[in-house]
């Protein structure tokens, strides 16, 4: 078997022999965005390259049109690269996932050029809707993930981090029930809903007032009266929730009940709470695993940090992939912080120069992350016991 070092290099001689191709597959998608569960053209660039390379595809896994897994060998270990691919409506690639799909790509490639039949497996999974926060969590939920040791992905962003602080989310409705009169005529024979749900959202920003850093409530009025004309007797509003650990979220899901059900016994009206989707959990974090690539990615010229204490990115349904194996989800700028995802400037940042510098470094940190873990069964083992002990923590805390 070969040294690590000879693996390293070959890895990295073999994204530079990818970067035509890979930068253009990443511009591709940039100038074609796709849309959650739409992402058919991406999809069928990506597991076209896999099936040259000689990896098994299967479309359509966990009953997803978008999903896809390609699989090269079939013993443990077995390591994961995730590739997401939709894009943000109305903004493109303001999330620079066309990265996330080319570096993804290019580091299967070449960890199957470097391994090629040695022990273990690489498994490449393409998760769609990664925007509205369900692709990985269903593929977690189908199974997709049960013999995986170790699943990899990396994020552009504005920082450098080693690893992302990534919340706890979920969506609640809440719908007020009230009783419809003339406004005039007769008003107190009216419970108005809508003035129930202002009450419900003053309620909330009181409760948000008071929240710590990771936590937040963001609502919309989804329904609100149809006519000026008469009291309304419905109104309908979304929020959505998020919280540093599921456990908490649970938490914050009672408190905005109890805010609504207040609201409703001030006015007189009912109101009903109730989840929109499954959300998604906190990402659990693997040191062992993030170091290991951190230190591949200073190899390229690229020194992370761990994350600022108390700033909460975001939320991804990649904590649900990491609660069942050990994951790592660092983020590489291709931005100077002060900038944000999600806006035109970061849009047009994914297909920037530095970006396709950030597209080769994180492919080769990622590549030469999965040969390393095919190669040396103490890696995975110390992987496998950081995550147990994360998870006996995380119960008797």
């Amino acid at each position: 078997m070969e040294a690590d070092e000879t693996r390293h290099e070959r890895v990295d001689e073999e994204i530079e022999r990818l970067d035509e191709r890979l930068w253009s597959i990443a511009r591709a998608l940039h100038v074609d965005p796709e849309p959650a569960n739409a992402e058919h053209e991406a999809v069928h660039a990506l597991t076209g390259e896999l099936a040259e390379a000689g990896f098994a595809v299967e479309h359509g896994v966990a009953d997803l049109p978008t999903a896809f897994t390609a699989r090269h060998g079939e013993t443990r270990p077995c390591v994961a690269l995730l590739l997401e691919y939709d894009a943000v409506p109305g903004l493109g690639h303001a999330s620079g996932r066309n990265l996330v799909a080319a570096a993804g790509l290019g580091a299967a490639l070449a960890a199957r050029a470097v391994t090629g039949d040695e022990r273990g497996s690489i498994l490449v999974v393409g998760c769609p809707a990664a925007e509205p926060a369900t692709g990985k969590a269903a593929l977690a939920a189908a199974g997709v993930f049960d013999d995986v040791d170790a699943a990899l992905v990396f994020h552009p962003g504005t920082h450098s981090w080693t690893w992302a602080p990534l919340t706890a989310r979920t969506d609640v409705r809440v719908t007020v029930h009230g009783r419809a009169a003339h406004p005039t005529a007769v008003p107190r024979r009216g419970v108005d809903a809508v003035a129930t749900l202002v009450q419900t959202f003053t309620a909330v920003a009181a409760l948000q007032s008071r929240l710590p850093a990771g936590f937040h409530v963001q609502g919309i009025i989804t329904r609100g009266g149809e006519s000026t004309a008469v009291v309304p007797d419905l109104a309908e509003a979304w929020f959505g929730l998020s919280a540093p650990t599921t456990a908490a979220l649970e938490k914050l899901v009672s408190d905005v009940t109890a805010c609504a059900e207040g609201s409703a016994l001030a006015t007189g009206a009912k109101a009903e709470t109730d989840r929109l989707g499954a959300g998604c959990a906190n990402f659990r974090d693997n040191p062992v695993l993030s170091a290991h690539f951190a230190r591949h990615l200073a190899a390229r010229g690229i020194h992370a940090t761990p994350p600022d204490p108390g700033v909460f990115p975001g939320s991804s349904d990649v904590g649900d992939v990491s609660l069942k194996v050990p994951t790592i989800h660092p983020f590489v700028a291709i931005l100077d912080p002060g900038h944000a995802e999600r806006t035109p400037e970061f849009a047009a940042a994914a297909a920037s120069p530095r970006a396709r510098s950030v597209l080769l470094a994180a492919a080769a940190a990622l590549g030469r992350t999965t040969v390393d873990l095919l190669a040396h069964p103490a890696l995975v083992s110390q992987a496998w016991d950081c995550f147990a002990d994360q998870a006996r923590a995380e119960r008797t805390g």
